[in-house]
């Protein structure tokens, strides 16, 4: 491959609400860029799959459920446009696989918001433009189907100024809609842009038909007014009256758009083959370089200084582990490398491990499940290592820096489930397979619930959890039986409540002696951490060395709350007096008086259980919307918003977790299986005074039975 300047590499990831079309329009963006000699269909007929789905669930169920990378090389659809190198990320629509677009959003420079022409903005489009802002990442949108009935492209870039926020500028004209969808105009040049040929690959440039020239040149204008508010380089000029050069308005809009001011809006259809060379063409003019994006590492030799990444091959490396992945033939880590150069051979350092030394074997380029071996790998690449051990967020460097660089957003378990192994002669492989999700998937938790002996899996969803059940049986030939699904609930506090506990215990020689002070109150709604401790004692009345102590003691206190046994979060602990003992007290008699006081000081906090609340978003014929909103306060849900259009009612509602399971089948049954449903976590909210007794009482219940067993 010849070698690509970093001016011309962009790192791109394709995100989505379910079913908007991500892998269609990846697999078209392969096939038209060389990468793929034939297309293949997500559900297609030909049962190969689309090639970014390699997986067999993924390509049996239709969805994608892991992000899959890939590169590629544009020669461009338009006149003099120079080679570029593509990366590509395609990540899962589905919202219990939000950490692979987590991910992939940390190590990409750039992205492309896919919206469905006609339901627009969805909840899922909603968390994932969440997830863009979180990490600063410039987008196209491309608004795809539009060949579907009911397709509307500029409702669409209204949906995403009124829900998302964006500055969103449609940037070409859609020659018809619906089964009339055409092609597009590119009013900033002023061409219009045919797909002909069985798959579209042969691209047809002409001057703007007559019935658009006059929608042509309105757009044009209204580009160059839109930006002109956001770019002050192009408003001068629009202010002044002076002409704005084709050149001149792309620079401008790529600007805006690499400054997070902008959204440029596109349309295509990425099934009919319409649109995606162009997609392509702005991808390479308005998307940045990873010399434009700003990283930043912590230098850990000089107190966490923050330093500037520069995307130079001279100068040390340092690379982030983003993805792990097992295989046939063993481990494979994905590295987005910021800074320098690493060879086959190299010894680099895993500095978030002690820095730890790794060798690295093999490199190899990705193409979905297909490895292409390299020798070396520079700054601005997404390459893949064999062989390095690592776990996701890892920072690597050369051993001439010890830099570290922030990791990805991980979000918490809303939902667990007891498992085990049906026969014993597959506990082994069961060990084996939960070792090695854990480490792929950060939001795939286990931990061994002591108290009842069983194996606890926790995840994103009742899905996330399926699928990997399902991939025990497959890869590992270990079936498991599952008991009914668990709500991951949480305790929390209400008002303030004051502690004072001494804890003396005398057992012949030294004893123990600690008094913890002080008071427990909510943190605020909007806190960032969950915890909080103080220590407010002044005078010496509890020795600075014990403080640590009393500090492990709440740690300890928070993991499991009185009421129903589950984490307590939002709390501020403050400590503000106490005494001590020359002889008898200890940095463990004072971590003990904590955990006492902190449960004496929650009881008369008035503890709450709180239950996960979901966004859950149901589009369904209209005929059918009195029976989805029944079914929806049925569960306790809380109708947010209902709108119509095209014959569809889409209603967005909170609905507590716990009231969610069978949801699908009820749905199904009471709309003739039409309608479709998506859900994601919203927040935690108070469960309801009767329901809060009875889960107190079943603890209660629990703990006797348990107590008594163990006599």
């Amino acid at each position: 491959m010849a070698i690509i300047p970093l001016e011309r590499i962009r790192n791109i990831g394709i995100s989505a609400h379910i079913d908007s079309g991500k892998t269609t329009l990846t697999e078209r963006i392969l096939f038209y860029t060389g990468r793929i000699r034939e297309i293949h269909e997500v559900r297609g007929k030909d049962g190969v799959g689309a090639t970014m789905d390699s997986m067999d669930l993924e390509r049996e169920k239709g969805i994608t459920i892991q992000s899959a990378a890939t590169y590629a090389i544009w020669r461009g659809a338009r006149e003099n446009m120079e080679e570029h190198n593509i990366n590509i990320i395609d990540t899962p629509g589905h919202v219990d696989f939000t950490i692979e677009v987590e991910r992939s959003l940390r190590v990409l420079d750039g992205a492309i918001l896919v919206l469905d022409s006609v339901a627009g903005v969805q909840s899922q489009s909603i968390t994932v433009d969440r997830q863009m802002k979180r990490y600063g990442v410039p987008r196209i949108c491309f608004v795809n189907k539009m060949d579907r009935a009911g397709a509307n492209y500029l409702r669409c870039a209204e949906m995403l100024k009124e829900k998302l926020g964006h500055h969103a500028v449609p940037i070409q004209v859609n020659m018809g809609a619906e089964e009339k969808f055409m092609g597009v105009i590119d009013p900033i040049e002023g061409k219009a842009y045919f797909f002909d040929g069985e798959k579209g690959e042969d691209v047809r440039v002409e001057a703007v038909p007559a019935e658009y020239a006059e929608e042509t040149k309105k757009r044009r204008e209204q580009i160059i007014e839109m930006v002109s508010e956001v770019d002050d380089k192009l408003a001068e000029k629009f202010i002044g009256g002076e002409e704005v050069s084709a050149a001149e308005l792309i620079a401008a809009v790529r600007r805006a758009t690499i400054g997070l001011k902008m959204t440029p809006v596109m349309c295509g259809s990425a099934y009919k083959n319409k649109g995606v060379q162009v997609l392509l063409d702005m991808v390479c003019n308005i998307l940045p370089s990873p010399t434009e994006v700003e990283n930043i590492a912590l230098d850990q030799r000089n107190q966490e200084a923050k330093v500037v990444l520069q995307s130079d091959f001279a100068k040390p490396f340092v690379g982030l582990a983003f993805k792990l992945q097992q295989d046939q033939y063993g481990q494979l880590t994905y590295f987005r490398i910021y800074q320098g150069t690493v060879k086959t051979g190299d010894t680099i350092i895993n500095n978030s491990r002690g820095q730890r030394k790794e060798r690295v074997p093999r490199m190899f380029r990705m193409h979905s499940d297909r490895r292409e071996e390299i020798a070396e790998a520079k700054a601005g690449d997404i390459v893949a290592f064999y062989g390095v051990e690592a776990t996701s967020g890892d920072s690597f460097s050369s051993s001439d820096v010890f830099y570290t660089l922030t990791s990805m957003h991980v979000p918490d378990a809303v939902i667990q489930l007891a498992v085990s192994p049906k026969e014993r002669s597959g506990e082994a492989n069961f060990s084996k397979a939960l070792q090695r999700f854990t480490r792929e998937d950060p939001t795939f938790r286990v931990h061994r619930d002591e108290e009842s002996a069983q194996t606890i899996i926790s995840g994103m969803g009742e899905l996330h959890l399926e699928i990997y059940m399902e991939r025990m049986k497959r890869e590992y030939a270990c079936e498991v039986v599952s008991g009914k699904p668990q709500v991951a609930y949480r305790e929390t506090i209400t008002q303030r409540g004051e502690f004072a506990y001494t804890h003396k215990k005398q057992t012949g020689g030294s004893g123990q002696f600690a008094r913890v002070c002080g008071y427990m109150e909510p943190l605020p709604s909007d806190a960032v951490e969950q915890y909080e401790f103080v220590n407010d004692t002044v005078g010496g009345t509890i020795p600075k060395e014990y403080i640590p102590g009393i500090e492990k003691g709440f740690n300890e206190a928070i993991k499991k709350g009185s009421l129903i046994g589950f984490p307590v979060v939002g709390v501020r602990c403050v400590v503000n007096d106490g005494q001590y003992h020359d002889v008898d007290s200890s940095e463990q008699a004072f971590k003990m008086a904590a955990i006492m006081a902190f449960r004496e000081g929650y009881d008369r906090a008035k503890p709450v259980v709180m239950e996960p609340v979901m966004k859950v978003e149901v589009l369904a014929p209209a005929e059918f919307q009195g029976s989805v909103v029944g079914q929806v306060n049925q569960r306790r849900g809380m109708i947010v918003e209902t709108s119509t259009a095209e014959g569809q009612v889409t209603v967005v509602a909170e609905v507590p977790l716990n009231t969610m399971f069978g949801y699908s089948t009820d749905l199904r049954s009471a709309t003739q299986g039409k309608a479709e449903f998506t859900m994601e976590f919203a927040k935690y909210s108070p469960v309801p005074r009767n329901e809060q007794d009875a889960m107190m009482k079943a603890f209660k219940d629990k703990q006797a039975a348990d107590a008594a067993a163990r006599k």
